[in-house]
């Protein structure tokens, strides 16, 4: 690698900035804690904010660090508008997002509009004044079926598992009415047809944009809405959020009249802010209505995280996602993880975990030159793989306990980041040998933000180079279209314009080494194989599992 290894940030005037930002999640209970009880905090965020401007980000999204009682991670929200203890204070929140544009970093924020906590002040006053309460319309309490009310109100099953319905008790101790929760009994789903929650989010969203966050990440922003009526499914089996049909509760359109609106809040700020729609749809289509014009800004593509590494399945998804979006005139989006999924370094890697650290330094290189804007998951920049032997007693996933442990395995992307020396916790939190929240693995001490820093071998080092050429090269991360080559069975490679130059990027998806002609690549910019692409006599060997950057002439 002959790039430099730091970046500037980019001015927070840039222009449309989210088009082809990279924004990095922080995951904020594991990524620094700054007191020592074991739990990441906004402190801990704030004093590792020079990190992230080295490593070449724009933005930072900010998983939920609202008041909750943690049954499912903080998305379980009990005041929308009050940090918990456990990360902090609204001051330091205000702290955080004013030295973060200080460094030229944007903050995005969770906002959780589906549910809240079982102990939001309005959902314990509607269980306290019992059926017939005002407040029971901004839920889904429904009686039961069956002659004493004893069966839930349809067969919706919770993709934590078990029915999403609980039977609350009545204020006389008697059985009572039941309310609808999608994911655990603790996150009572809102109702958006109450005028009461829309004017309340609007508040919310005015409450974090007046404190200056540069927007929000909506989660299962396709959740919102559910059809008239709440409708029988028709079968029993526990469905996850990407699923292959239509469903009830997911991707009704009366979700798009929400996001118009609070698109034209956003526009009353200045400075561009923005939203990202965590919208799990059937298709990509479906997920670029989420982003046409007057709605949301970004939509995640989740079908690209999903992708099997195969040249022409890669190539098929990225020209299907390409096209939606452009339809919408909306930038395209690149993960591949996030704080719910596996570790695409275990993902890729089929039982053979050298295998899948190759393949995804060569994906994250695949991603970045892309055109539109790439999300990083803490600790991928690191090569982090999932952490599959955490003992059961520890687990905090409430999907795991509620499904026998078959379900709800999200802890193993979740644990803590090693950042430096030989032992736990790593410099996650400042007391050598103290606690965290998940226990570390003993091998991560080599896979800490000291022990890669300056290795040109590292996966760190790897990003931080990727960063500044994307940084610097016009022709990555702008646009909406790549011109494909065909170059070998196998190898995915398309071409990318600039007016300062074009860039040809070229992945090797095989598990052996393929020779290509090397005319009209140009110059090596940038490779995820050790050793780089041997070149000769016009011909180049690409390495097995990687990706390459050429400066094309």
């Amino acid at each position: 690698m002959t790039a430099p290894t730091t970046a500037p940030a980019r001015a927070r005037t840039h222009p449309d900035w989210w088009q082809d930002a990279v924004i990095y999640q922080v995951y904020p209970r594991s990524f620094a804690d700054s007191d020592g009880d074991g739990c990441g905090d906004l402190a801990g965020i704030r004093s590792r904010l020079g990190y992230l401007r080295e490593l070449g980000v724009d933005a930072l999204w900010i998983s939920p660090f609202y008041t909750s009682p943690q049954a499912d991670g903080g998305y379980d929200v009990a005041d929308y508008r009050a940090v918990d203890p456990v990360y902090g204070t609204v001051g330091d929140a205000d702290a955080l997002i004013t030295d973060a544009h200080a460094l030229g970093l944007r903050v995005i924020v969770d906002v959780v509009p589906n549910h809240c906590s079982d102990q939001h002040p309005w959902f314990l006053q509607a269980l306290r004044e019992g059926s017939g309460s005002p407040l029971r319309a901004r839920f889904h309490f429904r009686p039961g079926r069956g002659p004493g009310g004893e069966e839930p109100p349809n067969d919706w099953i919770s993709l934590f598992g078990g029915p999403a319905w609980t039977r609350t008790t009545d204020p006389d101790g008697t059985p009572g009415e039941w309310y609808l929760h999608l994911f655990a009994p603790q996150q009572p789903d809102l109702n958006w047809d109450s005028t009461a929650v829309r004017d309340e989010f609007r508040s919310i969203l005015r409450f974090w944009l007046d404190l200056g966050v540069d927007g929000f990440r909506i989660d299962v922003a396709h959740g919102l809405v559910k059809a008239p009526g709440l409708p029988d499914l028709g079968r029993h089996e526990q469905l996850g959020l990407l699923g292959e049909q239509l469903v009830p509760y997911f991707d009704q359109d009366g979700v798009h009249e929400i996001y118009r609106s609070w698109r034209t809040l956003l526009e009353e700020y200045p400075g561009q802010r923005i939203a990202v729609a965590e919208a799990w749809t059937k298709t990509l289509d479906r997920t670029a209505r989420y982003v046409r014009p007057g709605e949301l800004h970004q939509a995640f593509n989740f079908k690209f995280l999903n992708a099997p590494w195969d040249a022409d399945g890669l190539r098929e998804l990225i020209a299907l996602s390409l096209a939606s979006m452009h339809a919408v005139d909306a930038p395209t989006t690149w993960t591949l993880s996030n704080h719910d999924v596996i570790r695409h370094a275990s993902r890729y890697a089929e039982g053979d975990p050298a295998r899948g650290l190759r393949r995804a330094r060569a994906a994250a290189l695949l991603m970045l030159a892309l055109p539109g804007s790439a999300y990083l998951y803490q600790g991928e920049e690191l090569g982090l793989p999932e952490v599959t032997d955490i003992p059961d007693e520890v687990r905090q996933d409430p999907a795991f306990h509620r499904s026998d442990g078959g379900h709800g395995l999200r802890d193993g992307c979740r644990v803590p980041l090693p950042w430096s020396g030989t032992g736990a916790p790593y410099g996650f939190g400042p007391v050598p040998g103290g606690p965290a929240w998940l226990p570390q693995p003993a091998e991560w001490a080599e896979l800490s933000v000291e022990a890669q820093t300056g290795d040109p071998r590292s996966v760190l080092e790897l990003y931080r180079s990727a960063l500044h050429v994307r940084r610097s090269n016009p022709a990555l991360g702008a646009g909406r279209s790549v011109e494909w080559l065909d170059l070998a069975p196998g190898v995915l490679a398309f071409r990318r314009d600039s007016e300062a130059g074009a860039l040809v990027c070229t992945v090797n998806t095989t598990g052996e080494p393929v020779r290509i002609a090397g005319g009209g690549l140009g110059a090596l910019l940038l490779s995820s194989a050790e050793p780089q692409p041997a070149q000769s006599s016009g011909q180049v060997l690409l390495a097995a599992d990687s990706t390459s950057w050429w400066q094309a002439g």
